[in-house]
């Protein structure tokens, strides 16, 4: 009896002191940096000691810095983490050099140990990764093109913690209304930023770097710039955002937009821009719709109680776009562009004749989406201008598009079953504005298609320098 005692003492001693699990993340403390300015990075890890490697990614992934033996400490995870952030401590400061290229910069953590004292003795390793944006500290020195990352629709998706603004992968299928930049998560910049990028840079043609919302909280920036891009699903925008673009493009500055889906959603920026409100769909439940004032009310721009479709930025808009292979929606389609005007000067060089197809080898009219209203004459299709779409917007290339009933129904002026069409095209008020209303335009560059890149090469070159 004695001996099984002492079994058992030994027993519970061994599994006291088993190892706790091995975990680390983090996050970084701004969405963008300055060159030459400090980073705040806050980590959360049962390791005692970790290692923080930050590498610029673009045309090659460069190590800009790094640092061994960080001391780490774990932190408890608030509940509402989703909404008001970790409030994790500092863990370290990363020095941006002065000469760091503007550009995303990834943050990756990691850590090691030899495991239990005891028991479980096996090398273990954890690791994770963060994001911040570098911008250039004397704003269009090196370019006069501006690439806006989609940083928005970053923080939309993640749901660390529990929650996005979406149903499908938040707790219990509950969508959240308020998410904050203050936790880990991943981005999307890897799926259509990152291609674009790395083709822009293998030929020639520098970019500097921001956040969405310094669109809204550094707008003097647009000044020293020609060009702001948006490439790939650049979803949720504030009504600064918007004014502030809107406002440069009538003093004559251009945007292309190689992205789809694009200001699909209203934002309210809150907490200094730490986080943000939407309400989406359920906008009657925004305290702003009890105000009935609906100027920032968070739901679909094309929404009527806003008055303010996103055609009229950026010359189409979900209403009339949708799904190409994806969501069930022309799953066999071909997803490549019909062309239409080909002597417009976005197809110099590209030897293609009305009728013809380009893109299709890379699915670049997908996943999402945007269109406009179109009425058809003599085989053209023509804007009618009913939904916001700017009197001079030409359609220059069009595809069939089609949203599925979950996403649209809940608007009571969407017509059911509708068929739409992504629309390539381009208008002018003062400034340019190009739409390749497409998320998947920048993997037809990664693709080399031909087509694709002559006519990036046109918008650069044209509205860029």
């Amino acid at each position: 009896m004695r001996r099984f005692l002492s079994f058992l003492l030994a027993a519970s001693f061994l599994h006291a002191a088993d190892p706790v699990p091995l975990f680390i993340e983090g996050y970084a403390g701004q969405r963008s940096v300055a060159q030459g300015e400090e980073i705040p990075i806050h980590v959360n890890t049962t390791a005692a000691k970790f290692e923080i490697e930050v590498a610029r990614l673009g045309a090659k992934r460069e190590v800009m810095w790094k640092k061994n033996d960080v001391p780490g400490a774990a932190h408890p995870v608030p509940e509402d983490a989703s909404a008001n952030g970790c409030r994790w401590p500092e863990s370290v400061r990363v020095p941006v050099g002065a000469d760091w290229k503007s550009g995303y910069y990834e943050v990756v953590f990691r850590a090691a140990d030899a495991g239990g004292k005891w028991t479980h003795r096996g090398a273990r390793t954890a690791s994770s990764s963060a994001w911040f944006i570098v911008r250039q500290a004397k704003p269009g020195s090196t370019s006069k093109i501006l690439l806006q990352l989609c940083s928005n629709t970053y923080n939309a998706y993640n749901n660390w913690g529990g929650f996005s603004v979406y149903a499908y992968n938040s707790l219990s299928k509950n969508q959240g209304s308020r998410v904050s930049f203050e936790r880990p998560g991943p981005s999307q910049f890897g799926r259509w930023e990152l291609p674009f990028v790395v083709w822009a840079e293998q030929n020639g043609y520098p970019l500097e770097f921001a956040a969405n919302d310094d669109l809204e909280f550094r707008p003097e920036m647009l000044a020293s710039y020609k060009l702001v891009l948006s490439v790939g699903h650049d979803e949720y925008w504030s009504t600064p955002m918007r004014d502030n673009l809107e406002a440069w493009i009538a003093k004559g500055g251009n945007v292309a937009f190689f992205s789809g889906n694009t200001c699909c959603w209203q934002v309210r920026s809150e907490a200094e821009g730490r986080a943000f409100t939407c309400f989406k769909q359920n906008y009657h439940l925004d305290p702003v719709f009890q105000t009935r004032q609906f100027k920032t009310l968070s739901t679909a721009w094309s929404h009527h109680l806003l008055q303010r479709p996103e055609n009229q930025l950026t010359g189409v808009g979900f209403l009339w776009g949708g799904y190409m292979r994806s969501h069930g929606q022309f799953m066999d389609g071909d997803a490549s562009y019909i062309v239409h005007r080909p002597d417009h000067w976005i197809y110099e060089g590209t030897g293609l004749k009305r009728g013809d197809r380009f893109g299709g080898k890379d699915t670049i009219v997908g996943y999402e989406c945007d269109g406009c209203e179109l009425e058809w004459r003599d085989g053209l299709p023509f804007a009618t201008h009913k939904d916001g779409t700017p009197k001079t917007f030409e359609v220059l290339g069009t595809c069939p598009v089609r949203w599925h009933p979950d996403d649209v129904e809940w608007y009571e002026k969407w017509e059911i079953g509708r068929t739409g069409a992504a629309c390539l095209g381009l208008y002018t008020h003062n400034g340019t504005v190009f739409t390749a209303a497409t998320t998947d335009w920048a993997h037809g560059l990664q693709g080399n298609d031909a087509h694709v890149v002559r006519i990036t090469k046109n918008v650069l070159e044209r509205l860029g320098r």
